[in-house]
C-alpha cells in the first residue's frame, strides 16, 4: 500500500496524474490528510466516491504508531511513536502564552558519534521516512485537537505554531525526506507554517545547507559547541569533514536566502573544557563576520558520560561576556524534566545497524536540545 503521507504536494500531484486524476484531486487529499488530520478516505466528503473507493485501494494514511504518552506539570507533552522494526523515536510539544513548539526527530539514533551525545553514543539505525517526519506532526495535531473537523470551518486554532528538527538524528543527513517534510509544513494545502517559524538544526553538514538554502530555506540552528577546530574536532567529529572556515561560510551563504537575518548557534556548555572566559571571547572572534546569536545549554550528565555541567555562575559570566560583545546570547531553560522531555532528555528506542552495541537498545537520555526559544 502507498502510504500518502510520504508525498509532498508535488509528489503527490504526480501520483494522482498516474491515476489519472487532475491537479486539484492532490490538493483535496492534502487538505484533508494534514489540515483536518484524516486517515480514512471515506471522510474525504468534497472527493468523488469512486475515487475515494479506489484510494481505498490502493493507498493509506499512516503515521507513526503511538507506543506511550506523558504530560508534564507545565503542559509540556511526550509522545513515544513506534516506527517499526523494534524502534522508536520521541517527539515534544512545548506550549508557551505566545506559540507552541514541536520537537520532532529525523532519523532512528544517529551517526555522527558526538562525544557529549548520548543518541551518538548508541548508535545509528535508519533515516526516518517522510512520512515518519511529518507524521510526527501529523500525529499532534491530532492529539492536541487542532485539526479542522471535516465539512466545519477552514481549520482548527494553530496550537502547534513553530516546528523545529532537533530531535533525534542530524536532518541534512537525510536531507530528501526532510525536504519533503519541510514543503509539508510550509504548504497551505497542509500546514501553512512561516519559514520562520521552522527551523533545521543541523552539526554542520555544509554541503547540504548550500543546498536547503536553494530548496527550502527555514531557519537554521547550527550545532557549534567550540571555538576552534582542535576543540571541535574532538567533540564533533564531523568538524574533521567540515572545519569552522568552511562551515561558517556555509552559514553566510545560507543568510542570502534565510527568512531570518541571522544564525542561531547552539553551544552546549562543559565544564572545564568550553566554559572558560577564553572561550567565550574566541567565539566572538570566530563569529565577528557571522550575524548570528547564542542558545547555551548547560550539559546535562548522562550515564558514561565524562562530561560535567557547569556551575551556573561560570554559566552566567560566560553569558555575560558575549552580551558584552554585542551578541544575543540566551540560556535554554527546562521544561518537562519530570516526564524526561526536557533539553537532552529524549529518549528513543534503537536497534543499532552500526553493532556499536548488540541487540536492542533502550536508548540513554538523548543530548539534542529541545529550543525553548523558537522562532516567533
Amino acid at each position: 500500500m502507498i502510504n500518502l503521507l510520504d508525498f509532498d504536494a508535488d509528489g503527490l500531484t504526480d501520483w494522482f496524474a498516474r491515476l489519472g486524476e487532475k491537479p486539484f484531486r492532490a490538493r483535496q487529499v492534502l487538505r484533508w490528510m494534514h489540515r483536518c488530520g484524516v486517515d480514512n478516505f471515506g471522510q474525504m466528503t468534497d472527493v468523488a466516491k469512486s475515487l475515494r473507493a479506489q484510494l481505498a485501494a490502493v493507498a493509506e494514511i499512516r503515521g507513526p504508531v503511538p507506543v506511550r504518552a506523558s504530560t508534564a506539570a507545565d503542559g509540556t507533552r511526550k509522545w513515544l511513536l513506534d516506527v517499526g522494526g523494534n524502534n522508536a523515536v520521541e517527539t515534544v510539544f512545548i506550549p508557551e502564552p505566545n506559540r507552541g513548539t514541536l520537537c520532532i526527530s529525523t532519523q532512528v539514533g544517529c551517526a555522527l558519534e558526538c562525544s557529549f551525545c548520548s543518541t551518538g553514543k548508541q548508535g545509528f539505525n535508519r533515516n526516518l521516512t517522510t512520512a515518519e517526519i511529518i507524521g510526527q506532526l501529523w500525529h499532534a495535531n491530532r492529539m492536541l485537537g487542532a485539526v479542522k473537523q471535516p465539512g466545519v470551518g477552514d481549520g482548527g486554532e494553530r496550537v502547534v505554531s513553530n516546528v523545529v528538527l532537533m530531535g533525534m538524528g542530524e536532518p541534512l543527513a537525510n536531507y530528501d525526506n526532510v525536504v519533503a517534510a519541510l514543503k509539508l509544513m510550509l504548504d497551505d494545502n497542509a500546514y501553512g507554517l512561516s519559514r520562520r517559524r521552522v527551523t533545521v538544526s543541523t552539526a554542520g553538514m555544509a554541503p547540504a545547507m548550500d543546498r536547503l538554502r536553494q530548496e527550502a530555506p527555514v531557519a537554521l540552528a547550527v550545532s557549534l559547541h567550540a571555538p576552534t577546530d582542535a576543540l571541535r574536532d574532538e567533540l564533533v567529529p564531523l568538524n574533521r569533514k567540515y572545519p569552522l572556515r568552511e562551515l561558517l561560510a556555509a552559514c553566510r551563504r545560507y543568510l542570502e536566502n534565510a527568512p531570518r537575518d541571522f544564525i542561531t548557534f547552539e553551544y552546549v556548555l562543559l565544564a572545564g573544557v568550553n566554559d572558560r572566559d577564553a572561550d567565550a571571547r574566541a567565539l566572538l572572534a570566530l563569529t565577528r563576520e557571522t550575524p548570528c546569536k547564542f542558545n547555551l545549554i548547560p550539559f546535562n550528565p548522562f550515564p558514561g558520560s565524562s562530561y560535567r555541567s557547569p556551575a551556573a555562575e561560570r554559566v552566567r559570566r560566560f553569558q555575560e561576556i558575549l552580551v558584552q560583545g554585542d551578541v544575543v546570547a540566551t540560556v535554554r531553560k527546562t521544561r518537562g524534566d519530570e516526564i524526561d522531555a526536557a533539553c537532552g532528555q529524549l529518549a528513543g528506542r534503537v536497534r543499532d545497524r552500526t553493532k556499536r552495541r548488540q541487540a536492542v537498545v533502550v536508548a540513554p537520555p538523548a543530548r539534542r536540545s529541545i529550543p525553548l526559544e523558537a522562532p516567533a
